[in-house]
């Protein structure tokens, strides 16, 4: 008799980078007044909500920098606060988890082009839950 192979562990999730300072931008709702505040309610969000339309399971890492930064990590959202750029910190993070699909959420084209190269999908900030 032999041995059933052991079967290969199962591909990692998608890595959901989103670009909290971006994201928080793009709805005009006082969130200048209030910077950590509003990244805050936007973890909230993404830690209730996920990322609608994807049924399969999701790693969302939140990225905050400036006044943003001492957002703490909730059960479903890991947030990295940029020790500089948030944007060269969101591409760290896609290039460390390189042999993985990436999604990185924000509207900034430069961003944009520079993790594309890193082979990362990229969405609007509409992605997330309002």
């Amino acid at each position: 008799m032999t041995e059933p192979l052991d079967a290969p562990p199962p591909p990692a999730p998608l890595l959901v980078i989103v670009d909290g300072a971006n994201v928080v931008g793009s709805r005009p709702d006082g969130w200048w007044r209030d910077r950590k505040g509003a990244a805050e309610r936007l973890r909230d969000r993404l830690a209730g909500q996920g990322l609608p339309g994807r049924a399969e399971p999701v790693e969302i890492v939140l990225v905050v920098e400036g006044a943003a930064r001492g957002v703490a990590s909730v059960p479903g959202v890991r947030v990295e606060a940029a020790p500089g750029s948030g944007d060269d910190r969101i591409v760290e993070l896609a290039a460390e988890s390189a042999g993985r699909d990436r999604l990185v959420i924000t509207a900034d084209r430069e961003l944009r082009r520079r993790v594309t190269g890193l082979g990362a999908q990229v969405a609007g900030p509409r992605t997330v839950p309002g």
